[in-house]
């Protein structure tokens, strides 16, 4: 039997947006994979810092910010964080349209200030925006912009409300950096990631291949959002969860039923990866 490799968003795939417990079923499932020799690794947006309460369930390995900070086992593959000329355009473009910054190193999440007000008036909207409310409300290590130190900076999660707001950020940083925004238009705010061309989880995927000799025909991700795009289009087999982007649907092999809905655990079973 040749080993399956397993990628598994988190917020809106293994868990309800901003959770970090997994529906019992999906567990199951994910032992269930492992025991029968498949690699089961988490491949998220999420720093190592917001994942890590995952940790204790069990994966083979984890793909970070995207893609940015790769560890297989506990060996680290891939480690790329933006060049302080990077970071600081980043955040000096941004703050003077009134975009709406959380940037994230590999362990420390660090929010501007006002930002818990700006969601608390957001209607419910897609899982980044839900992520954020609920990590902002439980304190999940989202620290004061004040307190950043100047350490390594992977991503950038953006938000705002118009989208012209972006324009010159675009002009100075698009050749570099791929604006990753939400295509959710049911409520006034735009969201998204700023994210290192250099790394996504597509590539993420194709890494951890090449590290474990395994053919990307071989590989199955899961996913809800359009921060999953290129995993959706690496992976041998793509599965979107039914509550996630009907663009991401379109485009995927496999329909799974919600995550709320045991989503995983049943998709698991029809693709026979347990």
């Amino acid at each position: 039997m040749n080993t399956k490799l397993i990628f598994l968003d988190i917020d809106g795939t293994l868990t309800e947006p901003g959770s970090n417990t997994p529906p019992g079923s999906a567990l199951m499932a994910i032992r269930k994979a492992r025991e029968k020799g498949h690699k089961v690794f988490l491949c998220t947006g999420r720093n190592v810092g917001m994942l890590r309460p995952l940790l204790k369930y069990g994966f083979d390995g984890v793909v970070a910010l995207g893609g940015g900070y790769i560890l297989v086992g506990d060996e680290v593959i891939y480690d790329c964080p933006m060049d302080d000329d990077q970071r600081d355009t980043a955040m000096d473009v941004l703050k003077r349209h009134g975009v709406f910054r959380t940037i994230e190193a590999r362990d420390m999440t660090f929010g501007d200030e006002n930002l818990g007000d700006f969601l608390s008036g957001q209607s419910a909207g897609n899982s980044e925006i839900e992520r954020w409310r609920k990590a902002l409300s439980e304190s999940l290590g989202i620290r004061p912009m004040s307190e950043y130190d100047g350490r390594p900076i992977y991503k950038v999660v953006i938000m705002c409300t118009d989208n012209e707001q972006l324009d010159e950020a675009r002009q100075l940083l698009e050749q570099d950096f791929n604006f990753a925004i939400q295509d959710v238009a049911a409520h006034a705010c735009l969201n998204g990631d700023l994210v290192n061309r250099k790394f996504d989880k597509g590539q993420a995927v194709q890494r951890v291949c090449a590290h474990l000799g395994v053919d990307v025909k071989d590989t199955y991700g899961f996913g809800d959002s359009m921060n999953d795009l290129e995993m959706i289009e690496t992976v041998g087999v793509s599965v979107c969860m039914d509550n996630g982007s009907d663009t991401l649907k379109a485009i995927s092999d496999v329909i799974a039923p919600a995550v709320t809905e045991d989503g995983l655990y049943k998709a698991f079973r029809d693709l026979d990866l347990m």
